[in-house]
């Protein structure tokens, strides 16, 4: 159990979005931030697992850089990029953005490319519908029979599965996974709003009763209250009701901020990118890293 004190995070906040573009300022307010004296606030962390060399749910947050490609030599070309990129720890292989994306043959032939090439970092693999802002649309049932058969071919070691796909596809897809010890990275997305504090919460408690190894929700803010409502969510189930691993994001230039400060509020991983985006707001992977850094050792108290 690991503490920072309230002024120290309130600090750390502050100076983000100028530690993002590599202040002097923001540096000096990070520094102050480490050495403020007031009362220690504990931090209750995640149950972390391991991914091949990777630990998630321990220390800083581990950050993910996904594939935006629509041919295969795009998305290996951009997975060899990601392999050899320090500061990105997990690849997204975000299969619904392919030419080919609903063929299982080929996208499991790719992904054991995507592997090698990625020095066989963990990966997670993501049809991301359109309902939930992706770029193709997909039937439940196509949805369900895609990732039934991926699940078999043997390369993915984490599956984004929405929750508001049918029930049944949702069941039996979990259990596939568990089936192949796979990781089950449950998702919901808004891009249009922030719901209450309060349904966010219920939507990740409910990620947690279907099974989901990881806890992901993305919404999109209006306002800076949109973004502490996601912030206290994050925290609260943290606090109270789960311990698994979450990945939460308030998304858009206004949320950054909680791409950066996770490790505070209870989110363990984050994306970054390298080149092309794959969702509003999110950060170059070098930067990022290098603000995860700056909070990791204010929570360490270094």
């Amino acid at each position: 159990m690991k503490s920072i004190t309230r002024r120290a995070a309130a600090s750390i906040l502050l100076a983000l979005p100028l530690l993002a573009a590599g202040s002097s300022t923001a540096m000096a307010a990070a520094a102050a931030a480490t050495s403020a004296a007031a009362a220690p606030v504990a931090l209750r962390h995640a149950a972390p697992f391991s991914i091949r060399n990777t630990v998630i749910g321990e220390g800083a947050p581990k950050t993910i850089v996904p594939t935006t490609g629509a041919t295969a030599a795009q998305v290996l070309e951009q997975a060899r990029i990601i392999g050899a990129n320090a500061d990105a720890d997990l690849i997204e292989f975000r299969i619904d953005y392919l030419d080919f994306a609903t063929d299982a043959s080929r996208i499991a032939a790719l992904g054991k490319q995507v592997a090698v090439a990625a020095r066989n970092k963990p990966m997670i693999v993501t049809f991301r519908t359109q309902a939930e802002g992706g770029s193709k649309p997909i039937t439940d049932a196509a949805y369900g029979a895609l990732y039934a058969k991926l699940i078999q071919a043997g390369f993915i070691d984490l599956l984004d599965v929405e929750m508001f796909r049918s029930p049944e596809v949702v069941t039996a897809l979990v259990g596939q996974a568990h089936a192949k010890n796979i990781k089950v990275v449950m998702s919901s997305h808004d891009f249009h709003k922030t719901p209450p504090a309060s349904e966010i919460v219920a939507r990740l408690r409910r990620q947690d009763q279907l099974g989901a190894d990881i806890l992901k929700i993305a919404v999109m803010p209006q306002s800076p209250a949109d973004v502490l409502a996601l912030l206290d969510a994050t925290a609260q189930m943290r606090a109270t009701y789960s311990s698994k691993p979450q990945l939460t994001m308030s998304m858009g230039g206004l949320g950054a901020i909680t791409r950066l400060s996770g490790e505070v509020f209870g989110s363990d991983l984050t994306f970054g990118m390298i080149g092309t985006p794959s969702a509003p707001g999110q950060v170059d992977v070098g930067q990022l890293r290098q603000v995860l850094n700056t909070v990791h050792a204010a929570v360490e108290g270094k």
